[in-house]
């Protein structure tokens, strides 16, 4: 799957993600696999499996924890930075939006892909 950026002007940004056309279904054989974003660390090749694991790859970038924001979410900064990577607490509702926001924050480090379920 693709999406497009639509950047709001309260300044919102969603990935509105394209659905597979009848062409598409039909280009690749008509397989019903269901499909799902993950976030794959490029130097090692590993997916982000869990926020222990991010936290871990994070760290060595110079990101540390930030604690004074909303409970409900778990976040990161750079001293040498102003960016804020907030990520919800639950790790099953980590999808695509917060994985963009780790890969434009951190270039060449991550990339989102497709990965079969």
């Amino acid at each position: 799957m693709s999406g497009v950026w639509l950047f709001k002007t309260n300044g919102v940004i969603q990935l509105v993600e394209n659905r597979p056309s009848a062409a598409d279904h039909h280009q690749h054989g008509g397989d019903h696999q269901a499909r799902r974003k993950a976030l794959i660390h490029l130097p090692t090749g590993q997916t982000v499996s869990s926020y222990t694991c991010l936290e871990q790859i994070l760290r060595g970038l110079g990101w540390e924890r930030y604690y004074g924001g909303d409970p409900q979410l778990f976040q990161f900064h750079k001293q040498s930075s102003i960016d804020l990577i907030s990520l919800p607490k639950d790790f099953s509702r980590f999808n695509s939006v917060y994985m963009y926001d780790i890969v434009v924050k951190n270039p060449n480090i991550f990339h989102v892909r497709d990965v079969v379920v």
